[in-house]
């Protein structure tokens, strides 16, 4: 700018020119604002990323003692173990040369086979980024019950622990905190649903304030009580009854005494007289008997046995070792 000017002006009282006049002067305080944004964008992929630096950064080793070091094959400076998951995938490289004698096919089979073993060890890594995200080592060791039973945020029922082992494949695909959210949500979720169906009720029920909520549950719960109360006294009025009440449609019909107590109940349950029942069995099991000696037979069963019926009674026959399955 002081060549442009002329000899007249040195560099330096140009620079102070400029900045006087444009930086600091009017000019300079219309244009240029107070504060300057930062508008550098950061073009780093986020963690886990194709180049992300996280790729790169070794995972810390294990706080495990030596003899646990030793019981897994575990040395802690390499993160390495002894006995790896594939432990035979070096072996797709580790006779290949390249030689200057390669012609396109070979050389394209021996990339084939570095692909193949980067790709086996991407598998490793992310076995072991697995294992060290749900802290499965420190379960192998026994250690993480007790930090479990110190971090619980709230007792976990058997319906929990069962639903945690069906969603257990899902450990691979997401991680341990996205997967504790995942339960806390569905958790969540089932105890809104069932709120819901509890201010239903209360509405159909014409309940529209939470204060009338308490009367209303202890009022229900009295019900409840009167209810439970009066079935243990008849269930109790039953038993003094005897045994055989559940029997007294056919209890004093012809043949009841000849019948055993699960036959008294097969009676029951189809409403048939034991006359008649004793008459069906004995014809099945004569005909059965026939036709394992080789006689042959004609069914002549009462004309009162229908298909469910005669399906029942032929069960139950099998069933108690009357006849045999194949016959039935």
């Amino acid at each position: 700018m002081a060549a442009h000017v002329g000899a007249s002006r040195t560099p330096q009282e140009v620079m102070e020119h400029y900045v006087s006049m444009y930086i600091h002067g009017n000019l300079g305080k219309a244009c240029i604002p107070d504060t300057i944004p930062n508008r550098v964008t950061d073009h780093t992929c986020p963690s886990g990323g194709p180049l992300s630096p996280s790729l790169t950064t070794p995972l810390p080793p294990l706080d495990i003692s030596v003899a646990e070091q030793q019981q897994l094959g575990y040395m802690p400076l390499r993160d390495d173990y002894e006995i790896e998951y594939d432990q035979d995938a070096e072996t797709l490289i580790s006779g290949l040369s390249v030689n200057y004698d390669d012609d396109d096919v070979e050389i394209e089979l021996k990339r084939a086979h570095v692909d193949m073993y980067v790709r086996k060890l991407k598998e490793r890594q992310r076995r072991k980024n697995i294992a060290r995200d749900y802290n499965l080592v420190p379960a192998f060791l026994g250690k993480d019950k007790k930090e479990k039973e110190k971090t619980a945020k709230r007792k976990v029922t058997k319906e929990e622990k069962e639903l945690r082992l069906k969603l257990r494949p899902l450990y691979q695909f997401m991680s341990c905190k996205e997967f504790d959210d995942l339960f806390e949500n569905m958790h969540k979720e089932k105890m809104l649903r069932a709120k819901i169906r509890e201010l239903q009720r209360y509405r159909r029920n014409g309940i529209t304030k939470m204060e009338e909520s308490a009367e209303y549950e202890a009022a229900r719960h009295k019900r409840e009580k009167r209810k439970e109360n009066k079935n243990t006294a008849g269930s109790k009025r039953g038993k003094e009854d005897g045994k055989d009440s559940e029997f007294a449609a056919i209890e004093n019909l012809p043949g009841f005494e000849l019948l055993s107590d699960r036959e008294k109940v097969l009676c029951s349950s189809v409403n048939l007289s034991p006359a008649r029942y004793v008459t069906v069995k004995t014809i099945i099991i004569k005909d059965h008997l026939q036709k394992r000696q080789g006689i042959p037979s004609k069914s002549r069963l009462p004309s009162y046995l229908d298909k469910v019926l005669k399906k029942r009674i032929l069960n139950f026959l099998t069933e108690s070792g009357w006849i045999s399955r194949d016959a039935s």
